[in-house]
């Protein structure tokens, strides 16, 4: 796994289904595209700094995609519930590893996380 595949991997992937399938009324067609925005910035930022190995940088790119889903949740009515933080964050901290950012057993958007 890479963080190229992860573009294909996203949680967002599985709100979709959700929507479509079960009418999950969480989730909008525009959320949907805000979320894979966001989520393929993170994912260069990560590529950009892979090489390097700069975990300052790492980081820095995981507060950003957090503090915008916080405020892209706030602004569309609160849709990043359980089920949808635990696939978040999970994603997240799978990029991160694949970029190799040594993470020990913690939760790395807790720091700025309202979601």
């Amino acid at each position: 796994m890479t963080l190229q595949n992860l573009f294909h991997e996203k949680p967002t992937k599985l709100w979709k289904e959700r929507m479509v399938e079960h009418g999950d009324e969480l989730f909008t067609e525009e959320r949907l595209l805000m979320s894979d925005q966001a989520l393929d910035t993170y994912l260069h930022q990560l590529i950009a700094v892979q090489e390097t190995q700069d975990s300052e940088r790492m980081m820095k790119a995981v507060e950003e995609v957090v503090l915008r889903f916080n405020e892209m949740n706030e602004a569309n009515g609160y849709f990043i519930e359980t089920m949808e933080r635990e696939e978040f964050a999970d994603f997240i901290d799978k990029a991160a590893r694949l970029a190799g950012l040594d993470i020990q057993d913690e939760d790395i958007t807790e720091e700025w996380r309202e979601w």
